[in-house]
C-alpha cells in the first residue's frame, strides 16, 4: 500500500521537533481525518531556509509527507519553497494511495502558512503566496497522484 520511501520517512522522519523563535510558523489541519501539521522555519537575511522542523499529529502518511516536505525546502530560498507543491511531495515519496493524497496537501499548506507568518512578521510580500487555510479538506485535492 505504501512505497518504500513513505515507510522510510514514517519510520525515520527527518527534521522532527521545534525551532525556538522561528522566522515562520505554520499550523494546518484536516478536521475530518484529525491530522494536524506544524512547520517551523528559520530563514536567514538572504531569505534562505536555514533550518526547518515539524511536529505532526496524524497517520503515517501525514508524518511521511511532513518529513519529505521539510527535506524539500531545507536550504532553499523562500521563492523556491513556494514551488513545493503537494504533487512534488507525492512524487518525492514515489506516490501515495489516493485516500492519503490530502496529507501531501497539508504539507504544502503548512509550508505556505509558515511562509505567510514569516512575511507578516517582516512586512514582506512573497510572490504567489495567498493567505493559507487552517483546515484542509479532502475535497480540495483535485487530482490523484
Amino acid at each position: 500500500m505504501y512505497t518504500e520511501k513513505v515507510m522510510d520517512h514514517f519510520e525515520h522522519p527527518r527534521n522532527v521537533g521545534e525551532i525556538e523563535n522561528p522566522s515562520g510558523l505554520g499550523t494546518v489541519g484536516n478536521a475530518k481525518c484529525g491530522d494536524i501539521m506544524r512547520i517551523y522555519l528559520d530563514i536567514d537575511e538572504n531569505q534562505i531556509i536555514r533550518d526547518v522542523k515539524f511536529k505532526t499529529f496524524g497517520c503515517g502518511a501525514a508524518v511521511a509527507t511532513s518529513s519529505m516536505a521539510t527535506e524539500l525546502v531545507k536550504g532553499k530560498t523562500v521563492q523556491e519553497a513556494m514551488q513545493v507543491t503537494n504533487q512534488a511531495v507525492c512524487e518525492a515519496l514515489d506516490g501515495l494511495p489516493p485516500v492519503k493524497v490530502h496529507c501531501s496537501l497539508l504539507a504544502e499548506e503548512a509550508i505556505h502558512a509558515a511562509l505567510w507568518d514569516y512575511a507578516n512578521k517582516n512586512g514582506l510580500e512573497i510572490q504567489g503566496l495567498k493567505k493559507p487555510k487552517s483546515d484542509i479538506g479532502e475535497e480540495e485535492v483535485e487530482e490523484e497522484y
